[in-house]
């Protein structure tokens, strides 16, 4: 996979350069395939799955263009995290372009259920912060119930979103390969859960798991194809619900928007521009 420099008004395209005429799949919250358990995009005869920790490496430092040329149906799966992605952009560069940002404001409260006790919800932000929360709890077992909501900036995704992983239950996977589904996933690429906590492998933060998931969500929103300013509640949700947050806040959003000054620490000069950003 590569990070390739776009120019403005490009957004994020997946070019599948393992394809005749190597077609190219916006991505946008418009060419979604519904999938279980990951986001899938797909345009003509091209789909590209497990697109979130890409999606979220891209938009948790805040990259409008760029052109990410793939050789095979998803991307390189890492460790389960966005690190690696963010480790790829970081070293690359990043170029300020001569155009704004376009930015959409939640300007009304939006709500969107499964179920009384699965949903995400949206408010408008207090100022021009862009907030993820996660509410976490599958019962009794391995995986304890967290919560946590952060104001994004890249430099906290960067420290506290970015290395977080996929996890999963050790029944879970044995049920997906039996399926044909995550044949190379191992206790080392991604958490592993056994009745005691990880298998052989420990975890980066003690809410290692809530975190992941504010991560998928971030890749996720990203879909809508501009910046976010709002304050979102997810409580355990999943792509399918991340997927139609979005949908509701594109339907009911106003125009975007221009300039706007963004109170980003110096240390990240060159990510904080409220100019559009693409790969270098």
């Amino acid at each position: 996979m590569e990070f390739c420099p776009a120019e403005p008004h490009h957004g994020i395209v997946f070019e599948r350069v393992d394809l005749v005429d190597t077609p190219q799949v916006p991505a946008l919250i418009e060419y979604i395939v519904p999938k279980p358990r990951c986001t899938v995009i797909s345009h003509g005869d091209a789909t590209v799955s497990v697109v979130e920790h890409v999606m979220a490496a891209l938009a948790g430092l805040q990259i409008d263009n760029c052109l990410v040329r793939i050789n095979a149906p998803e991307p390189p799966g890492c460790d389960g995290s966005s690190a690696a992605f963010v480790d790829a952009l970081l070293k690359a560069e990043i170029v300020v372009q001569d155009e704004d940002r376009e930015i959409v404001i939640v300007d009304q409260p939006l709500l969107v259920t499964e179920s009384e006790c699965i949903g995400i919800g949206a408010q408008p932000p207090r100022g021009a912060e862009f907030e993820v929360g996660f509410f976490l709890d599958y019962g009794p077992g391995p995986i304890s119930c967290q919560s946590l909501s952060l104001e994004m900036t890249p430099q906290r995704f960067i420290e506290d979103i970015a290395p977080c992983r996929t996890f999963i239950l050790e029944k879970e996977v044995k049920a997906l390969q039996a399926n044909g589904i995550g044949q190379r996933a191992t206790p080392q690429n991604i958490l592993v859960f056994g009745d005691n906590g990880p298998i052989e492998n420990k975890l980066r933060f003690p809410d290692e798991c809530v975190r992941h998931k504010i991560l998928d969500c971030i890749g996720d929103f990203a879909l809508l194809g501009c910046d976010l300013r709002g304050r979102f509640i997810a409580t355990q949700s999943g792509h399918r619900l991340n997927h139609a947050i979005i949908r509701e806040v594109k339907k009911r959003a106003r125009p975007p928007l221009g300039k706007i000054t963004l109170p980003f620490p110096s240390s990240l000069l060159v990510l904080s521009s409220n100019q559009r950003r693409a790969a270098g």
